[in-house]
């Protein structure tokens, strides 16, 4: 028998490699600052430190030069200079801070996702949240803590053990046995993954740093990682947590993988080209990559067992949210009962822990990752929410920054889970009284208000 380990995340802190922009812009108006400088020398005849004295406890102005040359990084935003000197001193946000995030995501969101790549940990604010409690997409909906069965931290402190594990695969509604007892006819086959999310490198670089970090943190946390074929084809090693993706007229290259895949993803659902993938690769799980708003009982009646969802970085498909297209997905299948023989993975629009959180609640079994990835290591982002440029990439730092991002998000999880009284993330799936939405909830509370226009 193997030895029993008890999952766990090596964190270290992982700094950004390239410095943030500040949060501020120090706009001092030079020539009047001088003027203030020298009138109250004047005024403070023979106290020289009081009128050279700084108006910032942040060290903003500390420089020899004082405002002159304001040390912007040092803003906190607090608006003490201004309000003391406004025709000296204004304090403005900073462009280029707003566009951490890409299109996409907002810039607080990529904060948080930074904070979390470079430290492990869970984000707390001292102070209070201090935004909407709202918003569109996941942030339309909330998660519904008033029920509590037994709250207990003891998860995320290691004194009791909340799985986050899951199974990927697919699994017959029953056993058929012979008359000896022996299995006749399908059995289960399932992948355990030890996250509750993999990720998505297939928006990612084809060459350079970035597939293989993706491979090895993978590797490393116990997840998986898709990647197209012909990335993988060009990794120094690739493994059972590499999942390629495979195109229709790709099929000729499987047979130069190295060695046999756990999961293959197909672009579709075609039977040539699913056909030729169990043909090669026979104990290997096939996963259909479909557009989000796809009938989802339809390809299980043709067979497929492991959906892979896909939607955009904002979070639609179709011109409907993923939430609501994986609440109907997950839906149809329990009415039609065959839900547990099948693996509903998705993604799009996720760009927080708590995301995670509520598209499991929504229905799926796991989550894919794309944007969070490329976040954490610092890349510009497009408008497709792909990554358009990297900083040199150090494989070690980029490989520690997914470490921790993965073990941050997971303690955030099992704060959730743990809140609910869940032992394991698996309960969690298709939960939707564990979660409210605000449409809802605004449309009951104000529909008989004049001038509500939530429907």
């Amino acid at each position: 028998m193997g030895v029993y380990r008890r999952y766990r995340i090596e964190v270290a802190r992982a700094p950004d490699a390239v410095p943030l922009p500040p949060r501020f812009r120090v706009r001092v108006r030079r020539l009047r600052l001088v003027r203030l400088v020298l009138r109250e020398l004047f005024e403070y005849r023979g106290r020289p430190r009081v009128a050279l004295s700084r108006p910032c406890v942040y060290g903003v102005f500390s420089r020899a030069v004082g405002g002159l040359w304001p040390r912007e990084e040092l803003c906190v935003g607090c608006l003490r200079c201004t309000v003391q000197y406004p025709e000296v001193v204004r304090i403005l946000p900073n462009p280029a801070r707003e566009r951490l995030g890409g299109p996409h995501l907002s810039a607080e969101q990529a904060e948080t996702v930074l904070y979390e790549a470079r430290t492990g940990r869970v984000p707390v604010r001292g102070a209070g949240y201090r935004g909407p409690f709202g918003g569109s997409g996941w942030d339309g909906i909330w998660l519904d803590m008033s029920e509590i069965v037994r709250p207990t931290r003891d998860g995320i402190h290691g004194r009791e053990y909340i799985s986050t594990a899951v199974d990927l695969g697919e699994k017959p509604p029953f056993l058929r046995l012979d008359d000896r007892g022996a299995v006749v006819g399908p059995r289960p086959r399932v992948v355990q993954l030890e996250l509750p999310f993999l990720f998505d490198g297939s928006s990612g670089p084809a060459r350079g740093a970035v597939p293989e970090v993706l491979a090895r943190a993978a590797r490393d946390l116990g997840t998986l990682v898709v990647l197209p074929l012909a990335t993988v084809l060009r990794l120094r090693e690739a493994g059972p947590r590499v999942a390629p993706l495979v195109r229709p007229g790709e099929e000729g290259l499987l047979d130069r993988l190295a060695e046999p895949p756990a999961v293959v993803e197909t672009h579709g659902w075609e039977g040539g080209l699913v056909e030729a993938v169990r043909r090669r690769f026979p104990d290997a799980l096939v996963c259909a990559r479909v557009p989000a708003d796809a009938d989802a009982l339809e390809l299980v009646g043709r067979g497929a067992r492991v959906l892979h969802l896909v939607a955009g970085p904002d979070g639609r498909a179709g011109g409907r949210f993923v939430g609501d297209l994986v609440r109907a997905a997950h839906d149809a299948l329990v009415a039609a009962g065959v839900r547990e023989e099948v693996t509903l993975v998705g993604g799009g629009g996720i760009a927080m822990a708590e995301h995670v959180a509520k598209a499991i609640a929504c229905g799926l079994d796991l989550v894919a990752l794309d944007l969070p990835l490329w976040i954490a290591l610092q890349a510009r982002i497009g408008v497709d929410g792909a990554p358009v440029a990297f900083p040199r990439l150090d494989e070690a730092w980029a490989l520690q920054r997914l470490r921790n991002l993965a073990n941050s998000w997971r303690d955030q999880l099992l704060e959730v889970l743990g809140a609910m009284g869940m032992r394991e993330v698996r309960r969690l799936r298709g939960e939707v009284g564990r979660i409210m939405f605000q449409a809802d909830l605004e449309r009951e509370a104000f529909a008989g208000v004049e001038g509500f226009g939530g429907g």
